[in-house]
């Protein structure tokens, strides 16, 4: 937003001030101040009222005209000029031989063979609006001669502020609440606004109107006749293009000087296509073309501006084309009104169409302004069009009010939260400046917040002492160094794990860590084939391939390798972050954080890959949790998921996720030659399986015996849970040795170690433990092959 230092001037004498330190100051202070500071103005001179005298058009140009000119000097100037609205007897914007415009110096010229002494300019090349149709037509009461910047506000200082910085001070979108910034700091007064008496219409008739939904806070209006000036003083239009803005006509740039002004929007709608102003919204979606000549959809939460039944506004957004202010309008129906912020800013979204109306709106406006905008636009609109008439009173209907919030504190306070001392007297005249209601009594302060403060900025004690802090200067602050205790804090369970899980993934298996969005692209989805699963959306996303929240971090790793496949022919990635399954009870999102693993190999076959990935985890929970891992078999559900080789991981008895291979018609678009394998871990669920007590053994003086043994299955995990589950003492160590497949089926060959502390072990005792074991497998139908050898 820019500020003109002009217009803040209005309300703040600056007399003996430097405005650049105090540009500085509200920066450190109120809001932040863009790093480029605008000088209006200073780029030009030596432009004067000129009278033109007389007009011939030019021999051999359809379009130039030769001018005789008076510029105040012994004798007319000759000048050659092409502008469309040259008349004699106008007075005109006349840069003399000498003048400086920008960079260019004023010179005699030859134009189509005639010497031009000076320029007749418009306002777009003294740079005070964007008007180039004609030169400038000034008022007849200019003396000739007369220098141009002693008449009009060319000369400013225009600065930008940061609109992030504002968000949460509705009050500061204006220039009047940046004056009342601008006094505190610098210790004046801040001058009231002049307003019109409405008291004096109140025996008019009202204007027909009513709230019809509570989306609507107030609304206040007032008609106007016989309104005869159609075009806009010329410090109006100057304030309004150095803020930002272009001049549209005298009613429309009223409205817009007051919304830069006071922060208020209004709206001015045609007097003779609004008469019954209703405020609602409709049933049925339908489309409605607004000022700016585009056809709308507005749908049955959008709030309506309405005349009877037929819609001309949008709330808070934009008016209706139907109902503009056209060039013989003299009777005008004025809207002041707040609304609320978050239905106008949900709107502006669903619409795609933000505005400097619905950007204030969005901030929520204090609803006392409304009526004050009213009288600000009749002072203005009577100072500028005398003949303008109010015929109607003030109609204001006021649904809803914001509370009064009151402070109390006591310097006790301040001091504990400041480290400093500050008067009594400073902190009273702090927040007086800035509007608060302050009464103190034996060091207890008790504070009135002001409306333009309570909408949503200043509601507990910690507020008023940024407020105090702010204007008193936190380079004033004595620099010293902070005493407190520390304590130590132990690191969630949860943290810890992930931590240690990063770094034996990096440094003992060199996978690459990724970081990823928690959204599931659309078009990323679409081209490997993978389902956008119903799942938590956004609402009213502006952009359909950043709709949905992912349920899974497997399918974005997948696009992730997609754009990986030339790195290397082999290459393992991971992840751990954040996925959302649904809903809660309580109605927030079902949040949980995954660690996500993907192998991608040219080089190794399919088993080796998926064997490979099996010991990563394996290794990692033995790691850090010293368990053993199991798997049982799950069913796909999800299309990224091959339809047989899926396994759910469990670390004693806990759930921690799945791991598999990637869905064949998946794996083919990534990489047609690749085999590709992931699995997703819960770290919660990880997080909460206790640490195994690690139990130290010494090693036996007497010999171990060592028996491989071949069992007929397809899946390892019954024959581990059958030698679990003989409970024998004897066996220090079981692993696979080998697996086979032939005509009899797949068969795996596992070695069992046994050893006894004090003796060494009988070839009977040995026996009577394996046929156990073996007895109990067959009974699962698990066959041995071959004989048991010792």
């Amino acid at each position: 937003m820019f500020i003109s230092m002009n217009w803040i001037s209005d309300y703040v004498d600056f007399t003996g001030l430097d405005k650049m330190e105090l540009i500085n100051k509200f920066s450190l202070s109120t809001a932040e101040v863009e790093n480029e500071i605008f000088f209006k103005g200073s780029d030009i001179s030596g432009i004067v009222c000129a009278q033109i005298l007389s007009v011939e058009d030019h021999p051999e140009s359809k379009k130039l005209h030769l001018l005789k000119v008076d510029c105040g000097e012994d004798a007319p100037c000759d000048v050659v000029c092409g502008a469309p609205n040259v008349r004699v007897g106008m007075k005109t914007a006349f840069a003399k031989l000498g003048a400086q415009i920008g960079d260019i110096t004023i010179a005699p010229r030859k134009l189509a063979g005639y010497t031009s002494n000076g320029m007749c300019c418009s306002e777009r090349e003294l740079g005070i609006s964007d008007s180039n149709d004609g030169i400038m037509d000034l008022c007849d009461c200019i003396p000739v001669g007369t220098d141009l910047k002693t008449v009009f506000d060319i000369d400013d200082i225009v600065f930008e502020v940061d609109n992030k910085s504002l968000t949460n001070r509705p009050d500061l979108w204006g220039h009047y609440g940046i004056a009342r910034e601008f006094a505190a700091i610098a210790g004046r007064e801040l001058k009231p606004l002049s307003l019109a008496d409405l008291s004096v219409y109140e025996d008019l008739d009202k204007v027909d109107l009513k709230i019809e939904d509570p989306l609507c806070y107030r609304y206040s209006s007032i008609k106007f006749e016989n309104i005869r000036r159609h075009v806009s003083p010329v410090n109006m239009r100057i304030r309004l293009y150095y803020c930002g803005m272009r001049a549209l006509n005298f009613l429309a740039d009223i409205t817009n000087y007051i919304m830069l002004e006071m922060g208020q929007p209004m709206h001015a709608f045609d007097a003779r296509k609004v008469e019954k102003i209703r405020i609602k919204k409709f049933d049925a979606p339908f489309t409605f073309t607004t000022l700016d000549g585009v056809e709308r959809n507005i749908d049955e939460n959008t709030l309506m501006i309405c005349n009877g039944d037929t819609p001309v506004a949008i709330a808070g957004i934009m008016g209706g084309l139907d109902s503009e202010i056209v060039e013989d309008t003299s009777t005008l129906t004025l809207e002041s009104a707040t609304f609320d912020a978050a239905s106008i800013r949900k709107s502006t979204v669903r619409l795609a169409h933000r505005t400097d109306a619905s950007q204030r709106y969005e901030k929520s406006l204090d609803p006392e302004m409304t009526t004050v905008a009213v009288a600000r636009f009749v002072q203005l609109l009577t100072e500028n069009d005398p003949e303008a008439k109010v015929v109607s009173a003030l109609t204001d209907e006021y649904a809803r009010k914001y509370d009064n919030v009151e402070l109390s504190f006591d310097k006790a306070f301040v001091n504990k939260y400041t480290g400093i001392e500050i008067s009594n007297d400073t902190i009273v005249k702090t927040l007086k400046a800035l509007g608060f209601g302050v009464t103190l009594e034996n060091d207890n302060f008790h504070v009135c917040v002001p409306s333009w403060r309570a909408t949503k900025d200043v509601t507990i004690k910690a507020d008023l002492i940024e407020e105090i802090t702010r204007i008193y200067g936190y380079d004033n602050f004595d620099v010293n160094t902070a005493k407190a205790p520390i304590y130590p804090v132990r690191t969630a369970v949860e943290k810890t794990d992930e931590n240690r899980i990063k770094d034996l993934l990096v440094k003992r298996f060199s996978l690459h860590e990724l970081h990823s969005y928690v959204w599931a692209y659309h078009d990323e989805y679409k081209a490997l084939g993978l389902d956008i699963e119903k799942n938590v959306e956004l609402v009213n996303a502006t952009n359909p391939n950043i709709k949905t929240i992912r349920n899974s971090i497997v399918p974005t790793q997948l696009c992730q390798v997609k754009y990986n496949t030339s790195y290397a022919s082999d290459f393992g990635v991971f992840e751990i972050g954040k996925v959302v399954n649904g809903f809660k009870d309580n109605g927030l999102c079902d949040e949980h954080k995954k660690l996500c693993i993907t192998l991608f190999s040219k080089s190794n076959d399919m088993e080796k890959t998926y064997f490979a990935l099996r010991d990563i985890i394996a290794i990692i929970t033995d790691e850090i949790k010293h368990r053993s891992i199991t798997f049982e078999r799950a069913e796909a559900c999800h299309s990224y998921q091959h339809p047989k080789n899926l396994n759910k991981i469990y670390c004693n008895g806990v759930l921690l996720g799945e791991m598999g291979i990637v869905n064949a018609e998946v794996s083919k678009k990534i990489d047609k030659k690749a085999n590709i394998v992931f699995a997703e871990i819960d770290i919660e669920a990880f997080a909460s399986v206790t640490n195994a007590s690690i139990k130290y053994e010494a090693p036996s003086k007497f010999p171990a015996i060592e028996i491989d043994l071949s069992y007929i299955s397809d899946s390892f995990a019954p024959i581990a849970k059958a030698i679990e589950e003989a409970g024998c003492a004897l066996i220090k160590k079981v692993g696979v040795v080998d697996t086979y497949t032939d005509e009899n089926g797949k068969s795996i060959t596992i070695r069992i170690t046994f050893s006894h502390p004090e003796r060494t072990l009988t070839k009977e005792e040995v026996l009577a433990v394996i046929n156990g074991i073996t007895a109990a497998l067959e009974a699962a139908g698990i066959r041995l092959k071959g004989e048991i050898a010792l």
